[in-house]
């Protein structure tokens, strides 16, 4: 944690909402993508972002330095998904269009990697769709614990802890993910494979 880091969450711990803003702003669009990538919904990304910094004000005093912030952080916005997963299910079948995409929300590097080729640019978006596709059909946990795993890179240890199951359960999503991720690319996909590989194999940004 850097001293900088460090002086801002003393200062937000004393009450200090400007200190609390900018310790927010160097994680807020990592926070985002997470959700977004979770949920595929703006909106609804927007919204579980929101809840995860109203937690993390809530509970800063809590903080001790034991970790760092942002992996206490990370804890803070698991449970947030899991608390929102067991009072809303997501429903993404039906959604078509940059929505789903995300081609509106995200920016730069993270749009998808459509060219001034427009073949190549409609090869690209039917390959993002097929994506999306083959991870709606998992259960909202077996996203999650994909998602800890190849995009925030945790061990599986630390995902079962995180998310209250065993190592087993979280291999299995991982493998479920991965076999689902084949049958619709319709590619051979290793098992090791990580989101972010796997997007600028088809050409979608993270």
């Amino acid at each position: 944690m850097s001293n900088i880091e460090d002086d801002l969450i003393r200062r937000a711990q004393s009450a200090d909402p400007e200190a609390f803003c900018l310790l927010a702003k160097g994680y807020e669009r990592r926070i985002y993508l997470l959700a977004f990538h979770y949920c595929h919904n703006p909106q609804d990304a927007e919204d579980l972002s929101q809840e995860v910094w109203l937690k993390a004000y809530q509970a800063l005093g809590s903080f001790r330095g034991e970790s760092t912030f942002y992996t206490w952080l990370r804890k803070i916005t698991i449970n947030c998904f899991l608390n929102h997963q067991r009072a809303r299910h997501y429903n993404w079948r039906g959604q078509t269009g940059d929505t789903l995409l995300g081609v509106d929300s995200i920016e730069g590097d993270e749009r998808l990697a459509f060219t001034s080729n427009s073949e190549t640019a409609m090869h690209n978006r039917i390959l993002a769709e097929r994506v999306m596709k083959a991870l709606s059909e998992l259960t909202p946990p077996q996203r999650l614990i994909f998602l800890l795993k190849h995009h925030e890179g945790m061990t599986y240890e630390e995902i079962a802890r995180a998310v209250g199951c065993s190592t087993g359960t979280a291999k299995k999503s991982v493998f479920r993910a991965i076999t689902k991720l084949r049958e619709h690319l319709d590619i051979d996909v290793p098992s090791t494979t990580t989101l972010r590989a796997l997007q600028s194999k088809i050409g979608i940004g993270v």
